[in-house]
């Protein structure tokens, strides 16, 4: 049952995300043919500064879910409807709270952007870009059950179709009127249906939630959120600042132009990133699930398991962009739009080093280990602010992703072996970085044979071009790791896991 729930959310996350890139894509590209290049790096820098107050969630989304296993798993009615409308009551709180800082924000405006020639308020646009992201905590409490229930497909479905629509009303309205303003109304609309068509099937699915109840969070339940919430303070606050201070910084010392340069290949990235972190979020349930039962010798085993996917994912998707970004920047939006290859080759090496988190991270968010670490992340994004400035100034654009990157390093280096690996499987810290290492060797090994046998390839036809690298860089990753993986424990875990849903399908159909 878990392993059909976790398949059958990464199949319908990975099918429906790649849609929503072609369709992103595609807006994209309107995008900067109706507004420009100001507009781009504008609103690429408005998500950066806005992402940055989802601070205030202070990680009760992941709290809650983490409490919620174990009543879904006994199907406690009466627990699962407390913590709901604990839930709902945070989120309307911090709906609040975003919204005042917001606007606190707005008179520091012209300061962060700079000098810009674009029509109509830059206070106004954010105002907007801000609504957004207080709609996006309406009604969006009661998701949290399908999480912890493992029906994850059931909010992508309805996450991707938003997406569709709201892409083409977006494309529509530009290409019609080419007015920023409608752009961002649309946004905040079809987030609020999005939300209410999610609750709507949520109190189909789970009628019991659609009665009030007068009853409160037991003391322990919700000290133990609130210890939790504590440390996910930090990782909240490490985290925004890590991934939305790249854009103020560019934007700061290189320019918003840049910005949106930089947002184009960000983009690409970010959409790969959340395809393949779909399939981590649609297990997270089962591993948390896995954790209850206390046996760490089979949990040891689908972690295993989990970081050689991980690995083989990461590296397949990290030759993809080292090979294919810059044809397909070339043929998308033109070679005017080109970032080096050295920043290229920075921005791949970090999306790896953040991809290579996720088995780490899923376990430890499944087994509940928020607070432990808390100090962590405040370290990290110390290192990465500082290192990015200095290195800005020196290097240029690339000094800021290498600044990302040394920055990653303390989570490999200390937390996650200090805090998942022998915590949860008794395991040496020694063997944690041996795995890690081996991977990462076997990972450069592979992206590097790889872009050795496109460089063997001259095709004038930039098309032509496109193809043939894609068809290398889905045959030579893959074949690489079959080869070096095929005699061990790890792979013949996935075959037979496909001869078995298979299987399963052939006595369906018959």
């Amino acid at each position: 049952m878990r392993s059909s729930n976790s398949i059958k959310n990464a199949i319908v996350a990975i099918g429906m995300n790649l849609i929503v890139m072609l369709v992103g894509f595609i807006a994209q590209k309107i995008f900067i043919v109706t507004l420009g290049d100001e507009y781009l790096g504008l609103n690429g820098l408005f998500s950066n500064i806005l992402s940055m107050l989802s601070i205030v969630e202070l990680g009760f989304g992941n709290a809650i879910i983490y409490h919620l296993y174990k009543p879904v798993a006994d199907n406690d009615e009466r627990k699962i409807a407390i913590l709901i409308s604990f839930y709902k009551r945070v989120y309307s709180i911090i709906a609040i709270i975003i919204f005042i800082l917001g606007l606190a924000i707005m008179p520091f405006l012209t300061y962060i952007v700079g000098e810009v020639s674009i029509e109509g308020s830059i206070h106004f646009l954010f105002l907007l870009a801000l609504l957004d992201i207080v709609a996006s905590y309406l009604l969006t409490y009661k998701r949290s059950i399908l999480y912890a229930n493992q029906k994850n497909y059931i909010i992508n479905i309805i996450h991707i179709l938003y997406t569709i629509s709201m892409n083409v009303c977006e494309i529509v309205l530009l290409l019609l009127f080419k007015n920023y303003v409608l752009y961002l109304i649309i946004k905040i609309l079809f987030r609020l249906l999005e939300n209410i068509i999610i609750n709507i099937i949520v109190n189909k699915m789970y009628p019991f939630l659609k009665k009030k109840t007068n009853e409160t969070l037991d003391n322990e339940t919700k000290d133990d959120i609130y210890t939790k919430v504590k440390g996910l303070l930090f990782h909240q606050i490490g985290s925004s600042l890590v991934l939305s201070t790249d854009n103020i910084i560019i934007s700061k010392f290189l320019g918003v132009v840049t910005v949106g340069l930089y947002s184009n290949y960000n983009m690409i990235i970010s959409a790969i990133t959340n395809l393949l972190g779909q399939v981590f979020t649609s297990i997270t349930s089962v591993v948390g699930n896995l954790l209850i039962e206390k046996n760490k010798e089979k949990s040891y085993k689908i972690y295993n398991s989990m970081l050689f996917i991980n690995s083989w994912l990461y590296c397949f998707c990290g030759a993809c962009l080292l090979c294919l970004m810059q044809p397909f920047i070339t043929l998308w939006i033109g070679q005017d739009y080109l970032l080096s290859y050295g920043v290229l080759i920075a921005l791949v090496v970090n999306f790896y080093i953040q991809g290579m988190r996720k088995t780490s991270n899923t376990f430890k968010e499944a087994a509940g280990i928020f607070y432990e670490d808390r100090f962590v992340p405040l370290i990290e994004s110390a290192i990465n602010i500082i290192a990015s400035i200095i290195l800005v100034k020196i290097l240029g654009l690339i000094g800021v992703f290498i600044g990302t990157i040394l920055s990653s390093l303390i989570l490999f280096l200390y937390s996650y072996p200090i805090f998942v690996y022998k915590r949860l499987f008794n395991k040496k810290y020694s063997d944690f970085i041996k795995n890690h290492l081996k991977y990462l060797i076997i990972s450069i090994f592979t992206v590097v044979i790889t872009a050795l046998v496109i460089n063997q390839i001259n095709i004038s036809n930039l098309f032509i071009t496109l193809l043939v690298n894609a068809i290398i860089c889905c045959i030579v990753p893959n074949l690489i790791y079959i080869l070096l993986f095929f005699r061990t424990e790890e792979f013949k875990y996935y075959l037979n896991l496909l001869k078995q849903l298979l299987c399963k399908k052939i006595k369906r159909f018959n």
